[in-house]
């Protein structure tokens, strides 16, 4: 019984979509698809190559990505409430990001690809939920100077925009490692 009370909610969820927020979620699923495709095909040492000006290994940024999803979906949706994103600066970014290279410098293709599919889907499905009207609604944002973003702003500049971002980089330093 529960199982089709379940699956009753997800096809009500899935109707009640507004198309914005489809499409996000759509292109949000297809730079994860492209990150993951690239990522699975790497060599061991390609996965350990070095991106250079960035010092990270391929294998942390891709999980950097992954872990990134639910954080950057909870401040889009703090948008979507219409409450400030206070606290964030680039500064602070800067040293998540130091942090999560150090305590993941060893992580498998596995579990990064294991946590970037799980995330990517979570991530899209919670795009998926929010309205037209949420997706409009904006707030302060420290990150950006303070000035007001709407939650779909957020969402296409971080979540969204995260994996190709770093795909582009990723190739870049493949390339420039098999010169």
């Amino acid at each position: 019984m529960a199982t089709g009370v379940s699956q009753s909610s997800e096809i009500n969820a899935v109707r009640s979509t507004s198309r914005r927020a489809n499409a996000l979620a759509e292109r949000l699923e297809q730079g994860a698809r492209a990150l993951d495709a690239l990522a699975s095909a790497l060599t061991d040492a390609e996965w350990q190559t070095r991106i250079p000006g960035d010092g990270r290994k391929v294998g942390v940024v891709v999980h950097h990505v992954a872990t990134m999803y639910p954080l950057e979906i909870q401040l889009a949706q703090a948008l979507a409430e219409g409450k400030p994103v206070a606290g964030v600066t680039w500064d602070v970014v800067h040293e998540m990001n130091a942090r999560h290279a150090r305590e993941n410098d060893a992580v498998t293709r596995e579990a990064a690809l294991d946590l970037l599919r799980r995330n990517s889907a979570a991530a899209a499905a919670a795009i998926r939920a929010l309205s037209d009207e949420q997706l409009d609604r904006a707030a302060a944002v420290s990150l950006n100077a303070d000035a007001p973003l709407t939650c779909q702003f957020m969402l296409e500049d971080h979540a969204v925009r995260h994996s190709y971002h770093h795909l582009v980089r990723i190739r870049g330093a493949l390339k420039a490692s098999s010169v």
